[in-house]
């Protein structure tokens, strides 16, 4: 067999094969060989048929179970032999003709990972965000708590204030006629939720129970009932009944409900979760800065098979968070085909970051220990509550144990990069000053 590989581009290859005619004539006088053992025809006995008669029935299916073994044969062969990373399945460019007695020609086309050789990546200019204790935020998060477990009562008050629950009668009118569907009796109603018509919970703050009165709003352009999107309307609205919000008081009591022992205990579970999550935002900004300034500085293709496989996984991913809180994709507004339109861009950064660190990891000779990766096992059962058995017993599978040795791979390599960047420590967010200079362009 003859194997021509030329380059498409940095990222896809053509391969041109020929196929001799003697390996050609043996794979359908195989094929024909097969199909007599099986074949049924009329007036003919099962394996009986005659050669003449399986090519006049069968000529066309013959032909496209030859082609379709050849091709495959002399694919995957070339990819072994001339060492070719394809990241894609072959493209049939030209899939040539089968004669007997001649040589069979095709032409594939495939996509193969890029060849990165990273430069530029010592002393990295890098800013890193401070962590700061906050006690504002852990105020605010204990105050969340109390809104969560709040009870709703009927106040004494005789006037609505934001953040109460109303039950009113309305009925709405444009331009003095009632329209459809524009009235309720005993709706309830959360002042502040912003659930109702832009402009109308507003209003009913400081009215009093068993009061009429009116409520003047517009109609949203997009509103979904086009024959009232934009109209001026007006709403007579009665007050029957004000709720209000009745807060827990913060003390041991109220930690008892979430299972610590005193209010202390839990101000301090809140401070170090809160300290856990921003440390984490933290290392993830960083990491994204880290990534961006290394594809700034190495431009190089990327196939778009592996785009499309990124696209995949973070699309599961999603699905599968979505799933397990109860909601879908849909419910979001979204598509497959939207959200991967949505979030290719980052996709592309993904992919390439994961690249760059591949060949920085081959350039530095980054190996990874057998204790490097017992550790890493016993610090996921121990963040799971799950036994290091049984965490051992999962990544005994080889795509998943290769999966996790990238991963380490990857941490190694940003702790190599951090270690030898120019990092300046900063007050803001640096998620942040990105915002701010892409607003500035």
């Amino acid at each position: 067999m003859n194997v021509k590989v030329e380059d498409i581009s940095s990222v896809k290859k053509q391969l041109s094969f020929e196929v001799p005619a003697a390996r050609v004539d043996e794979e359908i006088e195989s094929a024909y060989k097969d199909l007599a053992k099986t074949a049924k025809i009329k007036g003919f006995r099962q394996g009986k048929v005659p050669r003449p008669v399986l090519e006049r029935h069968y000529a066309a299916s013959v032909e496209s179970q030859v082609v379709e073994r050849l091709v495959s044969d002399s694919y995957f062969k070339a990819l072994k032999d001339e060492k070719i990373l394809a990241v894609s399945g072959p493209e049939i460019t030209d899939g040539g003709t089968l004669e007997k007695g001649k040589a069979y020609t095709f032409q594939v086309q495939v996509e193969v990972q890029p060849e990165v050789e990273a430069k530029d990546y010592l002393e990295l200019p890098l800013k890193k965000e401070t962590f700061k204790d906050d006690e504002a935020v852990v105020g605010a998060r204990l105050e969340e708590m109390r809104l969560g477990n709040a009870k709703v009562e009927t106040t004494d008050r005789d006037e609505a204030q934001s953040g109460d629950t109303v039950i009113i009668d309305f009925e709405g009118f444009i331009n003095g006629t009632a329209f459809e569907n524009g009235a309720a009796e005993n709706h309830s109603l959360d002042l502040g939720s912003n659930t109702f018509i832009p402009g109308f919970e507003e209003q009913l703050v400081g009215m009093k129970l068993g009061e009429e009165g009116e409520v003047v709003v517009t109609f949203p352009l997009d509103y979904g009932k086009k024959d009232l999107a934009g109209q001026d309307a007006t709403f007579k609205v009665k007050i029957n009944e004000i709720k209000e919000k009745v807060l827990p008081e913060l003390d041991d009591e109220f930690a008892a409900q979430v299972g610590l022992a005193s209010i202390e205990d839990l101000r301090t579970r809140v401070k170090e979760s809160h300290e856990s999550q921003e440390r984490s935002r933290i290392e993830q900004e960083f990491r994204d800065q880290l990534l961006d300034v290394l594809i700034e500085r190495n431009a190089f293709d990327v196939p778009d098979s592996m785009i499309q496989s990124q696209l995949d996984h973070m699309l599961e991913n999603l699905s599968n968070r979505m799933q397990s809180q109860g909601m879908s994709l849909e419910a979001m507004g979204m598509t497959p085909d939207s959200f991967k339109e949505l979030y290719r861009e980052i996709a592309v950064k993904q992919v390439k970051g994961n690249l760059i660190l591949e060949a920085i990891a081959l350039q530095e000779s980054v190996q990874i220990e057998e204790s490097e990766i017992e550790e890493k096992l016993e610090e996921i059962a121990e963040q799971h509550n799950a036994s290091k058995e049984m965490v051992m017993n999962f990544y005994a599978d080889e795509s998943k144990r290769r999966g996790l040795v990238a991963q380490l791979a990857e941490e190694k390599v940003i702790h190599f990069l951090t270690g030898k960047a120019n990092v300046e420590m900063v007050d803001e967010s640096i998620a942040g000053d990105a915002e701010q200079g892409n607003d500035k362009e």
